[in-house]
C-alpha cells in the first residue's frame, strides 16, 4: 500500500480524484459514482456554503441518512475550512436541538423525510444561518426559520459554480465532532483534528492491508464512527465503498454483496449474530469477501467457526476502540483461533499500556 503525502482529510478526495477520476468511489443503493462526480459535487457544496457565511472553523450539521448527499456533505464542509458533525437521522428532536445547540452549527443540511424530527426544532435554532434539504419537495412539515426558508439540496448544487479552491487550513485545526449517543445523558461532541483523522483512517487501513483494489460495505451509520472511517479509508486509498442504509433487509445486501463483489465486511456482533442465525437456516457463502472487522462489543468465540463458513476467504479481525475516540487495538487474524480472547495490540504508530488504579 503507497500513500502520497495527506494532511488534510479531505485531501484525500482530490488525491484519489485525480488518480482515478473514472472510478466508482461510492455504489449508494445500488447507484455508482465516480471519484469526479464526487469531487464535483462537494466542490459546488462547499461554494454553497462558503456563499451563506460559512467560514473556517464553523460547524455544520450532517443529519442525513446513509445518502450520496450525506458524502457529497461530509467532504463539502471539508472542502469549504468547515468542521462537520454527522448526526444520527434516529436523534429525537430533544436530543437534535441540544447537539445544534452545542455544537454552535452554522448549517443543517438535513433529508426531508426527516423533517417531522427537524422541523420543530428550527423555530429556537437562532444559531443556524442556513437550511439545506434533499429529498422530495414540498416538504411535509413547516421548516421555516428566522433567517428563511429551507433551500432544496439539487437546486442548490445545479446553481452554484464549484469551489475554484478548497479553504485553507491546517492540520491542527478541528475536522469532525463526533457526538455520544447521549444514551447517559445530553450527547457529548469529541473533537477531531484533520490530523488525528487522517492519522487514524491511514494507521487502521494500514493494519487491515487494505488497497485501492477493495470494495467496502457499510451498512452502519455513517455517524457512527465505525462507519464514517469506512468512507474515509475508502475514499483516501481510491477505493469503492459500497453503502446501505442499514443492514435491516439482509437479502438486499446479501444480493449487493454479490453483485458488486465486495472484499471487506465491517460488522458489529448483532450483525454477526443475525448472519449465523440466517446461515443455519440457509447456507451463506461469500468467497469474495477477503477481511471481515468487528468492534462495537468484543465479538464470541464460539462465532468464529461459523463465520468462516460464511467467508470461507476471509481474515478475521476482532478490535477494540474508544467509540467516539476511535481504535486502539486490534488481534492479528492469524492469532485469532489461539488467543479468542485477547484484543490484541496497538494499532501501528501507538502504543497501549494497562495503569493499576495507582497509576502504575
Amino acid at each position: 500500500m503507497s500513500f502520497s503525502v495527506i494532511r488534510l482529510l479531505h485531501e484525500g478526495l482530490t488525491a484519489s480524484a485525480r488518480q482515478f477520476a473514472g472510478r466508482h468511489a461510492v455504489v449508494v443503493e445500488g447507484v455508482p459514482h465516480t471519484y469526479a462526480e464526487l469531487l464535483d459535487g462537494a466542490l459546488r457544496l462547499a461554494a454553497a456554503l462558503r456563499e451563506r457565511g460559512v467560514k473556517r472553523g464553523d460547524r455544520v450539521a450532517i443529519y442525513m441518512d446513509n445518502t450520496w448527499p450525506c458524502v457529497l456533505s461530509i467532504f463539502a464542509v471539508l472542502l469549504a475550512g468547515g468542521v462537520f458533525l454527522v448526526i444520527n437521522p434516529q436523534t429525537k428532536p430533544d436530543k437534535l436541538a441540544f447537539i445544534l445547540d452545542d455544537s454552535d452549527a452554522a448549517v443543517l443540511l438535513t433529508d426531508s423525510h426527516l423533517a417531522s424530527s427537524f422541523g420543530p426544532v428550527l423555530a429556537n435554532a437562532h444559531k443556524l444561518k442556513s437550511v439545506i434539504c434533499s429529498g422530495k419537495w414540498p416538504i411535509p412539515a413547516p421548516i421555516g426559520k428566522p433567517s428563511g426558508p429551507a433551500e432544496p439540496f439539487d437546486d442548490v448544487l445545479r446553481d452554484t459554480a464549484p469551489l475554484a479552491k478548497p479553504e485553507a487550513v491546517i492540520p491542527n485545526d478541528l475536522a469532525a465532532l463526533i457526538y455520544t449517543s447521549g444514551s447517559t445523558g445530553n450527547p457529548k461532541g469529541v473533537m477531531h483534528t484533520h490530523q488525528s483523522m487522517v492519522f487514524a483512517a491511514e494507521s487502521i487501513a494500514e493494519y487491515l492491508r487494505l488497497s485501492e483494489v477493495d470494495r467496502i460495505l457499510c451498512v452502519l451509520p455513517l455517524a457512527f464512527d465505525y462507519g464514517l472511517y469506512q468512507l474515509l479509508m475508502a475514499i483516501r486509498l481510491g477505493a469503492t465503498l459500497v453503502l446501505e442504509r442499514s443492514f435491516t433487509y439482509p437479502a438486499q445486501i446479501f444480493n449487493r454483496m454479490r453483485e458488486q463483489q465486495v472484499t471487506v465486511f465491517p460488522g458489529v456482533p448483532t450483525i454477526y449474530a443475525m448472519l449465523l442465525s440466517m446461515h443455519a437456516r440457509e447456507k451463506l457463502e461469500f468467497p469474495s469477501v477477503t477481511r471481515v472487522t468487528n468492534t462495537a462489543a468484543a465479538l464470541p468465540a464460539a462465532f468464529q467457526q461459523q463465520l468462516r463458513e460464511i467467508f470461507p476467504n476471509a481474515l478475521i479481525y476482532r478490535m477494540y476502540g474508544l467509540t467516539e475516540c476511535k481504535r486502539v487495538c486490534y488481534l492479528e487474524p492469524e492469532l485469532a483461533d489461539t488467543k479468542t480472547e485477547s484484543v490484541g495490540k496497538a494499532i501501528p504508530g501507538t502504543e497501549v499500556f494497562l495503569l493499576t488504579v495507582d497509576g502504575e
